[in-house]
């Protein structure tokens, strides 16, 4: 009997394109003799499935299901392809845990927890995770740009504390630029995180639950085009993403055992992609995504074909992992 996915999709956040791309990924690899699989997209104004001829039918918020020509269709299992909010942040995750609906991703605390940069790394610290120095800001705070400065000196990164994708990023080098940065970051967020700048080779390593074990997979070094590894130096071709990473095998082993220790202390399941800098020879926690990018261009699947895992593989051991829960 072949089991029903919602391959959920699209989002309320400035990552929805990013995400259609996801779920239709996951959608064209998903083995069709074992799964009926079905594209949904979620925004804030609709929630519907949309057939291979682009016809949409609303879901029933009540059990999320469909009705499509008199038949009510229910799924065993969702596939969360959802980046940013609701599908990162820990909505998506409560609503399908409310209704007892299995799903691919990790929990509603773990989820909420990662996608807030500041809870997560207050979270970590007492564990000796290695993070840069940071300064906090919230919608309508006084700001002083003396005082930002002294604590995380110049240059300096201004970030969105809620967005992926590197929305609401700026590299700051002067105090004259620290203002506009800060507005910048303010429309994505209603707080906003100013980080030190780590000056050394950067990488990103794919921790996942894979038949029943969690693995490191290969780590990937980033090497941005950009001034840093922005949303164009992502998902616009302008970084080099080397799988395996030019590390040494000390340095190698450090990330490897940093990344898992984190999957590991959050009692995390399913997909995570950290990223961290290297600086005087450790590791340094940038940030956890929960539900990394699944395009072509996108670090993970880079790392499950280099550990030999093909993409459907990777799909479907996390739609069985998700149902065995």
């Amino acid at each position: 009997m072949k089991k029903n996915i919602a391959i959920i999709m699209g989002g309320y956040s400035s990552e929805y394109k990013i995400s259609l791309k996801s779920g239709n990924v996951v959608y064209n690899n998903l083995d069709k003799s074992k799964y009926n699989a079905y594209r949904i997209h979620i925004f804030k104004d609709k929630w519907v499935y949309v057939d291979d001829t682009n016809n949409e039918y609303n879901i029933d918020k009540n059990d999320f299901s469909v009705m499509v020509s008199d038949s009510k269709i229910t799924f065993d299992c969702v596939f969360n392809a959802i980046h940013g909010s609701p599908g990162e942040d820990g909505y998506m995750q409560g609503y399908f845990e409310l209704i007892g609906m299995p799903h691919t991703s990790c929990s509603m605390y773990q989820a909420a927890l990662t996608f807030n940069k500041r809870d997560l790394l207050a979270t970590l610290k007492p564990f000796n995770i290695k993070m840069a120095e940071s300064y906090y800001l919230n919608l309508g705070d006084t700001i002083n740009e003396d005082e930002i400065v002294d604590k995380v000196g110049l240059p300096c990164f201004v970030k969105a504390n809620k967005a992926g994708s590197s929305f609401g990023v700026s590299k700051v080098y002067k105090k004259e630029e620290l203002k506009a940065a800060i507005d910048n970051s303010f429309k994505e967020d209603n707080e906003i995180i100013i980080e030190e700048f780590l000056d050394g080779t950067e990488v990103s390593v794919g921790v996942i639950s894979f038949k029943g074990e969690t693995i490191v997979l290969p780590i990937t070094e980033i090497v941005s085009e950009n001034d840093f590894f922005d949303y164009a130096a992502k998902y616009e071709g302008k970084s080099q993403e080397i799988t395996p990473a030019r590390i040494s095998e000390e340095y190698a082993n450090k990330v490897r055992h940093e990344a898992k220790k984190i999957y590991t202390i959050l009692g995390m399941k399913g997909f995570s992609r950290s990223e961290f800098i290297f600086k005087n020879d450790a590791p340094y926690l940038l940030e956890m995504n929960t539900v990394p990018g699944l395009t072509a261009e996108s670090i993970l699947p880079q790392q499950a074909t280099e550990a030999g895992i093909t993409i459907s593989d990777l799909f479907e051991n996390a739609i069985e992992e998700a149902l065995k829960d």
